[in-house]
């Protein structure tokens, strides 16, 4: 779970999600971005739910993307206990978020993986959302960025394994040379 290594001040007030965003507000990693249409605080639980929920869909083919950070404390008193004697504990920690802001972005898949994996992440968290995409960005480029990164894995894939056999027949054919390098090979 995502939390700040160390913070300034253990406790914060509750503070205000009015307003729209104005930072934030546009996709600039990916192709695709999941947007914010209502204001809410997201638990570092329920990002990195919807970071599991969007990489196991894609199967590590492309790139996600995080935009917001948990970096508010939220505090509460234990059940049973009577009003007063301070301010409760930290129980978790929150991202806020205002309405307009890309919160997640995934960018190397083609429209309908990205799609298909925003939605399944947006069910993960507690606000309302919508799926956009970068300015300029058109499904055939995609597609073909997609093919040329499928390639290139194979590619290294292949490299790798005919690499592998090749240092083991080495391996093996070193040990067998040393052995005839005594000399005659007769038994006394």
């Amino acid at each position: 779970m995502l939390l700040p290594k160390r913070v300034k001040h253990r406790k914060q007030f509750r503070g205000s999600m009015a307003g729209k965003a104005t930072r934030g507000n546009k996709v600039t990693n990916g192709d695709f971005g999941l947007m914010a249409v209502e204001p809410c605080w997201i638990r570092s639980n329920q990002i990195e739910a919807a970071r599991i929920a969007m990489t196991r869909y894609i199967k590590r083919g492309g790139d996600v993307y995080i935009k917001i950070f948990p970096d508010k404390p939220v505090t509460g008193k234990p059940i049973g206990v009577r009003m007063g004697k301070g301010k409760g504990n930290v129980e978790y920690w929150a991202a806020v978020v205002k309405t307009g802001r890309v919160m997640f972005e995934i960018g190397g898949v083609t429209e309908d993986v990205a799609r298909e994996a925003l939605r399944l992440a947006m069910h993960k968290l507690p606000c309302k959302c919508k799926i956009v995409a970068r300015e300029g960005v058109e499904n055939e480029d995609l597609e073909a960025k997609a093919k040329a990164r499928a390639q290139a894995k194979a590619m290294k894939r292949m490299k790798a394994t005919a690499a592998a056999p090749a240092e083991t027949a080495e391996a093996e054919a070193a040990p067998a040379g040393t052995e005839n390098e005594g000399g005659d090979n007769s038994e006394n």
